[in-house]
């Protein structure tokens, strides 16, 4: 399949929220979207961070038991539309990695005691593995979702999948070919401009380019 630019795989990123149930993930496509996850940086290159993939029905059906008990009713529209992705990427991710880490003796200062950090960087490199994940998707011309686990749910899901205590649910990636109707769908969202995102020099300060 031929790869595109970046800032055309930026252009076409968007959130797939329904997939041709008759369509699995190529294996070779689904490899190379795993991988791309591994590029993501992390703090002290830590790497506290795995992939659970489920791929086959009974895992995914396994899935969906356990996160919506809680939802009332017969499946809305969103969960119809997820329930058809072929494959479901859970992103956890492992503060004792970091904690590990950071207590050798080349990383000294203040920051030694990942418990008292106040950004929890355990996450927000797991989050970036998630992006390189749905970027990756594009370039395979595949569709992809990111969306998060109930609270509710993961006890269960670690006694469903054997997920460590340690582990933490940081979000889920939805992977397949998007439903035939899916790109006719418009979008909901206005997108924020960069005028309204950059701020030059001191916040509050215009950014013109």
């Amino acid at each position: 399949m031929a790869r595109v630019e970046l800032h055309e795989v930026l252009r076409r990123r968007r959130m797939v929220r329904r997939y041709d149930a008759g369509r699995p993930v190529e294996p070779e496509a689904l490899q190379r979207v795993l991988a791309a996850a591994l590029r993501a940086p992390s703090a002290g290159a830590s790497a506290g961070r795995d992939l659970l993939v489920l791929r086959t029905p009974a895992q995914r059906e396994l899935f969906w038991a356990e996160t919506t008990r809680d939802r009332p009713g017969p499946a809305d529209a969103w969960l119809t539309g997820m329930r058809a992705a072929p494959v479901l990427v859970l992103c956890l991710a492992d503060p004792g990695a970091y904690a590990a880490r950071y207590a050798e003796k080349d990383k000294p200062g203040p920051d030694r005691d990942a418990a008292s950090w106040d950004t929890p960087w355990w996450d927000v490199d797991t989050g970036m593995a998630a992006l390189l994940l749905l970027l990756a998707a594009v370039d395979e011309g595949l569709g992809a979702c990111l969306f998060g686990v109930p609270a509710a749910a993961h006890d269960g899901l670690r006694a469903a999948f054997g997920v460590p205590a340690g582990r933490r649910f940081v979000a889920a990636v939805s992977l397949g070919h998007r439903a035939p109707d899916e790109a006719s769908r418009p979008s909901r969202t206005v997108r924020r401009t960069l005028a309204d995102v950059a701020h030059d020099g001191r916040f509050g300060e215009p950014w013109d380019g």
